[in-house]
């Protein structure tokens, strides 16, 4: 396969679940033990953890003999931090908190080039393998994915118009902010929760893009699933740690 090709994206296009977890730990040891736990797909997240350039970077070149694809949660839809994160060489991106058609379309020109876009020029990046892909500038930006998070009541409303954004390959479902959203602070298993994910699911497919999200439940992950999502994280790093780690103290524990 041509070292260019988003595997996570061709995967997607051939009509393939890709499941996922979540990685937050910062840490490129762990990174890389999980990338070959059999995952489709790794999401490096900016937004809520300590992970910054330097950390992504490393957890990137981590997860190079691993199987598993890289996407990158970034902290915002700042111009400056896309670009950045594109030059490591991540090629599937997750831009949170997306609203609107017009804030789509902005976190997408930030991953183009001009006339496209705004993302920064640089010669010769990781992503261009440090000028060893001579036609990385002119190829890069079929091979990103770019996926934006719907996570309010707004978002809701405008969701055919942001799926709609040219350049939005995926739109993600985040159950966190969205139960908040909705007057379901930390209750995200709630069934009216639930039930409107469901819709907003069949809402993002309708509109001929794939539908993600997150969830630790398995039965959820499973109805999600079936309702239509094709990128789907079933868990985290930093919850796999704490539960597996409480689960094997309490079995050996003997209180008075």
């Amino acid at each position: 396969m041509d070292v260019l090709t988003n595997r996570f994206k061709a995967a997607l296009r051939e009509g393939h679940q890709q499941i996922g977890l979540w990685c937050s730990l910062a840490s490129p040891i762990s990174t890389e033990i999980v990338a070959g736990s059999g995952f489709d797909w790794l999401l490096l997240d900016m937004e809520h953890s300590a992970n910054d350039l330097r950390d992504i970077y490393g957890q990137l070149q981590a997860m190079g003999e691993g199987t598993a694809s890289a996407m990158v949660r970034v902290p915002s839809d700042e111009p400056i931090t896309i670009k950045r994160i594109l030059d490591t060489g991540a090629q599937s991106l997750m831009i949170p908190n997306i609203d609107d058609a017009d804030q789509a379309r902005r976190a997408v020109a930030a991953t183009r080039y001009a006339p496209r876009g705004v993302r920064g020029f640089s010669q010769a990046p990781r992503a261009a393998r440090f000028g060893r892909i001579p036609d990385y500038h002119a190829r890069c930006e079929a091979e990103i994915f770019v996926a934006v998070q719907i996570e309010s009541r707004r978002a809701l409303d405008n969701l055919e118009e942001i799926a709609a954004v040219e350049g939005v390959d995926g739109v993600f479902i985040g159950p966190g902010d969205l139960s908040t959203s909705l007057g379901f602070i930390g209750q995200q298993n709630h069934p009216d929760v639930v039930q409107v994910i469901e819709t907003a699911i069949a809402r993002i497919r309708d509109a001929g893009k794939h539908a993600g999200i997150l969830t630790a439940n398995e039965e959820l992950a499973q109805r999600y699933i079936t309702a239509g999502t094709t990128f789907t994280a079933i868990g985290s790093d930093m919850g796999l740690l704490a539960r597996s780690s409480e689960a094997l103290a309490k079995r050996f524990r003997h209180d008075d």
